[in-house]
């Protein structure tokens, strides 16, 4: 089997995490983690946006206050078959504030 594609660099996002919990367990009380593929918000310093599953044509987005993340854990990147990687994180998110979730959908008849 001939390699046609190698590995290539990313982009680099400008978050990082502040200070790594000293216990998991209390943060699991008061805090959810949520999976994904971090991108800088088009238009707001003060948000993140997540998407879910980044390779997925029914992908769903997240919308999260930067004030409202007290830890992001960097996992391994993901590849797709043309050979683009994507970063992955977890964001540990505080319970009980207001964040978006979005999914994208494509308009046609519902047929009502």
């Amino acid at each position: 089997m001939k390699i046609t594609h190698f590995l290539q660099t990313t982009q680099i996002y400008e978050i990082q995490a502040v200070s790594k919990p000293s216990n998991y367990e209390q943060l699991k009380q008061t805090h959810v983690p949520f999976y994904g593929s971090p991108r800088n918000h088009p238009y707001d310093d003060d948000k993140i946006i997540l998407i879910a599953d980044p390779y997925s044509c029914n992908t769903i987005y997240y919308e999260f206050k930067n004030c409202d993340i007290a830890f992001i854990e960097e996992k391994p990147h993901i590849v797709n078959l043309d050979g683009d990687d994507i970063a992955t994180v977890i964001v540990w998110v505080l319970k009980n504030t207001i964040a978006i979730r979005s999914a994208p959908f494509l308009v046609g008849d519902t047929g009502i």
